[in-house]
């Protein structure tokens, strides 16, 4: 795993140690950020399920203003914090142990929010509909999944989805909030 580019391109970042943490493959993530490459300057970024770190580090090497990683594993934690520290972006990040659906109830409002839960589960769902129901994106932000490519994910105004992409056996799903938008799913 590296940083793809910014301030911290080409920087190897540490992987995890055995199966709980599904890293977003070079290739994925390359594709995930080239779709929102001029989303990301200036905002405040949560990436919800943290592994690894890899997705809220390329978005702050890429200008993200800051980042939250939350996470209930401790090993991840560790893990994002040694990669924070390792690509010198500590300074503008926030790592929180928690579980994540119970975070964003308390949570304030973010510009982009990365979703890469395991994708066994429902999570990706629930975080959703969590998002939605707390309001956590602002206006114009962006939301950004990666899931089975068979998952489908539902949202209600004035959250609409904005761009899908399949790639092998993976999807990234662009969600994006805003009142001006016309066509809505």
């Amino acid at each position: 795993m590296r940083v793809i580019t910014g301030e911290a391109r080409g920087r190897r970042l540490k992987e995890p140690a055995g199966m709980d943490i599904r890293p977003t493959t070079d290739k994925v993530k390359e594709s995930m950020f080239n779709i929102i490459q001029f989303d990301i300057e200036g905002r405040n970024v949560l990436d919800l399920f943290g592994g690894s770190g890899q997705l809220g580090i390329e978005a702050l090497s890429r200008g993200a203003e800051s980042a939250v990683f939350v996470d209930n594993s401790q090993a991840a934690l560790k893990l994002i914090a040694e990669n924070l520290k390792t690509v010198g972006l500590e300074d503008r990040a926030r790592v929180v142990k928690c579980d994540a659906i119970s975070f964003l109830s308390s949570a304030g409002k973010y510009g982009l929010i990365l979703l890469d839960p395991p994708y066994n589960t429902d999570l990706i769902d629930r975080a959703i509909q969590t998002i939605i129901r707390f309001d956590k994106l602002k206006e114009n932000g962006i939301i950004v999944c990666e899931s089975k490519v068979e998952k489908n994910i539902h949202v209600d105004p004035p959250y609409y989805l904005s761009r899908e992409y399949k790639y092998g056996n993976v999807k990234i799903t662009v969600f994006s909030r805003g009142a001006d938008k016309k066509t809505r799913l």
